[in-house]
């Protein structure tokens, strides 16, 4: 009996041990459990944007839309049926397309100071500005119909209006003459239509086929024409255009104003003879093909015969011209190594060549005496072209900067070596 006992209270004994150990277990896990939690929940605080995941960061939004609104001095009637809709459309099409419209955005300091200038002249409201917008994007593209330039001008219609377009030069192409073609076809539609609205909707359906559609409807405002869908969408395409240009805020675009593309100082050259190479005509201004055909993308060859000894103006870029948002100054060397200084209000085709930047040869590195000129001056940014014989060893001693920075500022591993007419970016005193 008392072993009996003695084994039920050994047993209870370890009963209890067991459920002790088991109140232990459950109490850690709960502190385990407690703390994960705990971190959890502090990471969940600390957590920033970046770490949230896709569908909890990015958000899309409708676009705000004016209560009123013009083109070219004439009323939007908003609430008018399908107004806002069709508005909201390419408002939407636009915003949410950021690459093309930030690019437009950029582009718009360096192009519409010209085409307002132009359309004031033709007294044309300001609001076309847009059309060429909503036309290209400021690009100069070809559509698959062979409509070109920044106004996207058919052949025909171009030389309608005066414009040369042949295997040599294609004023499409030139942003002045292409403006002031487009603006005497807006002159010459407001005659036909006395509506500035139905002006701009005629140079997407041409003037014939507008006339004719609102003959066949019997109404002659756009806000009441079903038109086809490219014309329909037009005019919002442009007010869309419009307000993402002057509230580029509201739609979500904050640049700054060194992020836009800036006009870029330039001369211009009367030309009324043959040029038989455009590349030698390049190296006569120290600047290369690619630099004549950025300013003037209205040459289509590498020459001009010009047999009717027209009068072309060639732009041309201005050098040694201080650029206030860099702090710097900019000079184009030519194959002598001497900068290239335009003067004010253009030049002959034999204007002579300036010497601007006089760079002592690879020979001759420092100052008489030996002595480096002190670091004193405003830095310029150098476009050098290299020439036979030069490397860059040679052109560190030549400009007084290191074989390092020369290959950083332009992008040189170690192993490249430069060519003769490579263009070497450098930044010098």
């Amino acid at each position: 009996m008392k072993r009996y006992k003695r084994e039920n209270a050994n047993a209870e004994g370890s009963r209890n041990r067991m459920n002790n150990l088991k109140n232990t277990l459950y109490f850690a896990a709960g502190l385990i459990i407690l703390g994960f939690l705990l971190e959890i929940f502090s990471y969940s605080k600390s957590m920033t944007t970046e770490d949230m995941p896709f569908n909890q960061r990015f958000k899309v939004y409708s676009v705000p839309l004016p209560d009123t609104m013009s083109f070219g001095g004439e009323g939007v009637p908003m609430n008018h049926l399908g107004v806002r809709e069709g508005l909201e459309q390419e408002l939407l099409v636009n915003t949410y397309w950021q690459s093309q419209s930030v690019l437009m955005l950029k582009r718009s300091s360096r192009y519409l100071p010209v085409i307002e200038k132009i359309l004031k002249k033709y007294s044309v409201p300001d609001d076309f500005k847009y059309l060429a917008m909503a036309e290209s994007g400021f690009s100069y593209k070809i559509s698959p119909a062979g409509a070109a330039g920044f106004w996207q001008l058919m052949k025909s219609t171009a030389m309608a209006y005066h414009l040369q377009v042949n295997k040599e030069v294609d004023e499409r192409y030139n942003l002045e003459k292409s403006t002031e073609a487009a603006c005497r076809y807006f002159n010459d539609a407001y005659q036909v239509f006395h509506n500035w609205t139905l002006v701009a909707a005629s140079y997407n359906m041409g003037i014939g086929g507008l006339t004719k559609e609102i003959d066949r409807e019997g109404e002659s405002a756009y806000y009441n024409l079903s038109l086809n869908l490219e014309t329909s969408r037009y005019i919002y395409r442009i007010l869309a255009l419009k307000l993402l240009t002057t509230h580029p805020e509201w739609y979500g675009y904050y640049l700054n104003k060194q992020d836009y593309y800036q006009p870029i100082p330039s001369y211009t050259v009367n030309v009324d003879s043959t040029i038989g190479s455009l590349a030698d005509f390049c190296k006569a201004y120290g600047i290369n093909f690619h630099t004549l055909k950025f300013f003037n993308p209205w040459l289509m060859a590498g020459r001009l015969s010009n047999p009717d000894q027209t009068e072309y103006t060639l732009t041309l870029p201005k050098t040694n011209v201080p650029f206030s948002e860099l702090g710097e100054d900019i000079v184009y060397n030519d194959s002598t190594g001497n900068g290239m200084q335009a003067g004010a209000g253009g030049a002959s085709l034999t204007a002579a060549i300036i010497d601007t930047a006089r760079v002592p040869s690879c020979s001759t590195r420092k100052e008489p005496g030996g002595v480096t000129a002190p670091d004193t001056v405003q830095p310029k940014i150098i476009v050098h072209i290299v020439q036979p014989g030069e490397t860059i060893e040679c052109l560190a001693d030549k400009f007084r900067v290191s074989v390092d920075e020369i290959r950083a500022w332009n992008s040189i591993s170690d192993t490249l070596i430069v060519k003769p007419g490579d263009e070497l970016m450098m930044f010098v005193r």
